[in-house]
C-alpha cells in the first residue's frame, strides 16, 4: 500500500469536481422522480441516515488507508487478500456491466432529440462506439480522463439547475403537475418503491477519489472535498427531483425519455425552445460518456492493483509503458460492456424496461463491494486503532458500530429491491428478478473461479520459495 507523499495535480476542487462526476448520475434521476412528491422525504431521510456517515467513513479510510486500490486495500487490510479479490472483482466489473444501460439510456434520448425514426440497430452501434470512444478516452492519458470528469461535474450541475429552476418556473406560470403537499412529500411505501433502491445507488461513489491518490496535492484533503461533493450533491438530486415533478406527472415520467419530456414541457415548441431542449440535452449525453470515464478510471486503477498483486488475472494488471493507465483493465471492460450491448441487441423491446434490467443487475453487483467495505471499517477501527488517524470520525466505538450497521443495512435493503422490487407488497415477478438474480449468481460464481486460481497461484509461489 503506497503511504509516501504525493506530487499530483488534484487539489480540493478537483477532487470535489471528480466525485461530483462519479457520484451525480442523471441517468437513473427520472428513476428517482419515478418514486412520487414522497421522493423529497426519501431524499432528505437517505442523506442524513446514509450519506453523512457514509461520507464520514469514507473521509477516515481514505486518509488513514492512502493507496491507488481505494476500497481493495481498506477491505484487504482487514479481512486479507480473498475478500479483497471479491470486492475488486465486483468494483471493476460492475463498470461493463452498468456502460450498456448508461448508453443505452444515451441512445435512446439522442434518438429523441435527433433521430426519433433511428432503429434499434443503429442505436446498440452508438452504445459500441461510446464504449470504445470511453475505453480510449481512459488509456490515453490521466490528465484528458480528469479534465474530462471536470467538465462531466460541470454539465451534470448546469442540467440539474436547469430542470429545477426550469420545473419551478413552469408551476408559476401554469401549476405544478403534482401535489406538494407537505403529507405528500412524507417518505411513503405507497408509490415506487421499485425505484428506492435508484436513491441509495445515486449516491454511491465517494470514495473512488481515493484511488487517484498519486494524482493528489495531499491526500489530507479527502475530507473537504467528499463534503463538499456531498452537500453539492444533496442539494441538487433534491432540486432536480422537484424540477422534474414540477414539470410532469409523475404517471408521465419515462425512464429513458423522462429528461427530454422534462425539457421539452420547460421550454414548448417554439424556436429558442428547441434550441434549449437540443442544448440541454447535448449537455445531458455529454455528461454520460464524463460519468463512464470517472468510473472506467476509478475502478480500473484499483483491478490493476489487485492484479500486480497477483490477486487478478496479469491481463487486467497490464499498464501503458507510455502513459501509466491501466490499458488491460479498461479493455477488458470494454469488451465486457460491449457483449452486454449486443445481448441488448437480440432481446430489446421495451427501453425501460431494458434499461431498468440492466441497470438493476449492475447496480446490485456494483453495491455488493460496500457490504464488505463498512464491516471493514469497524475491523480496522478496533484492530488497528492505534494508528494515526488524519481524519478521525467523532464517537467512541459504539458510534462507529451503529453507523458502520446503518451504512450496512441501507445496502442490504438496496441490493434486495434491486433484484425483488415487489417484495414489499409481499409478491415476486420472476420474468424479471430471475434473469436479473441469476445474472448477479453468475457474476458471484466468475470471481470466485477468479479467487481460486488466485489462491492456487498463491500458493504455489509460496511453496516454491520454500523449495
Amino acid at each position: 500500500m503506497d503511504t509516501k507523499a504525493s506530487t499530483g495535480k488534484m487539489g480540493v476542487t478537483s477532487l470535489a469536481l471528480f466525485s461530483l462526476c462519479a457520484v451525480i448520475v442523471l441517468d437513473t434521476l427520472t428513476a428517482s422522480a419515478s418514486i412520487g412528491v414522497s421522493a423529497v422525504g426519501w431524499w432528505l431521510l437517505t442523506f442524513v441516515i446514509f450519506v453523512i456517515p457514509y461520507g464520514l467513513i469514507t473521509s477516515e479510510l481514505s486518509t488513514t488507508y492512502p493507496g491507488d486500490g481505494g476500497i481493495y486495500d481498506w477491505v484487504k487490510q482487514a479481512f486479507g487478500y480473498k475478500w479483497a479479490v471479491r470486492t475488486t472483482w465486483f468494483y471493476w466489473i460492475n463498470v461493463g456491466l452498468w456502460m450498456p444501460a448508461v448508453y443505452i439510456m444515451f441512445a435512446g434520448m439522442f434518438a429523441e432529440l435527433f433521430m426519433p425514426d433511428l432503429s434499434i440497430f443503429w442505436q446498440i452501434c452508438i452504445c459500441i462506439l461510446l464504449t470504445w470512444l470511453t475505453v480510449w478516452l481512459c488509456n490515453i492519458s490521466v490528465d484528458v480522463g480528469v479534465w474530462i470528469t471536470s467538465v462531466g461535474a460541470v454539465l451534470k450541475v448546469i442540467v440539474i439547475l436547469v430542470l429545477g429552476f426550469g420545473g419551478f418556473f413552469y408551476a408559476v406560470k401554469h401549476g405544478v403537475a403534482n401535489e406538494f403537499s407537505f403529507s405528500a412529500m412524507l417518505p411513503s411505501l405507497d408509490t415506487g418503491a421499485a425505484f428506492l433502491p435508484a436513491l441509495i445507488f445515486n449516491l454511491m461513489g465517494f470514495e473512488l477519489a481515493a484511488t487517484m491518490t498519486k494524482e493528489m496535492k495531499d491526500v489530507k484533503d479527502m475530507p473537504k472535498a467528499i463534503f463538499l461533493a456531498a452537500g453539492i450533491t444533496a442539494f441538487l438530486y433534491l432540486f432536480g427531483t422537484i424540477g422534474i415533478l414540477m414539470a410532469l406527472p409523475v404517471e408521465n415520467i419515462g425512464l429513458v425519455a423522462g429528461i427530454t419530456d422534462t425539457l421539452k414541457t420547460l421550454f414548448g415548441d417554439s424556436a429558442f425552445g428547441q434550441f434549449m431542449v437540443f442544448a440541454i440535452g447535448i449537455m445531458v449525453l455529454l455528461s454520460f460518456i464524463g460519468n463512464m470515464v470517472t468510473w472506467t478510471m476509478g475502478a480500473s486503477r484499483a483491478a490493476a492493483e489487485a492484479a500486480s498483486e497477483g490477486e487478478l488475472p496479469a491481463v487486467v494488471g497490464q499498464m501503458s509503458e507510455k502513459y501509466n493507465t491501466p490499458v488491460g483493465a479498461n479493455n477488458i471492460t470494454g469488451m465486457v460492456s460491449t457483449v452486454v450491448i449486443l445481448a441488448y441487441a437480440v432481446f430489446a423491446q421495451n427501453s425501460d424496461q431494458l434499461f431498468w434490467s440492466v441497470f438493476a443487475f449492475s447496480s446490485c453487483i456494483f453495491l455488493l463491494p460496500y457490504l464488505f467495505m463498512f464491516p471493514s471499517y469497524l475491523k480496522l477501527r478496533i484492530s488497528d486503532g492505534q494508528r494515526e488517524r488524519p481524519f478521525c470520525v467523532p464517537g467512541g466505538i459504539k458510534t462507529q458500530w451503529l453507523l458502520s450497521v446503518i451504512c450496512f443495512l441501507v445496502i442490504v435493503q438496496a441490493v434486495i429491491l434491486f433484484i425483488f422490487p415487489d417484495l414489499m407488497s409481499l409478491s415476486v415477478d420472476w420474468s424479471y428478478s430471475a434473469p436479473v438474480f441469476i445474472g448477479v449468481l453468475i457474476t458471484v460464481a466468475i470471481g470466485e473461479y477468479l479467487l481460486v486460481q488466485a489462491t492456487s497461484k498463491k500458493q504455489f509461489e509460496l511453496q516454491s520459495q520454500v523449495n
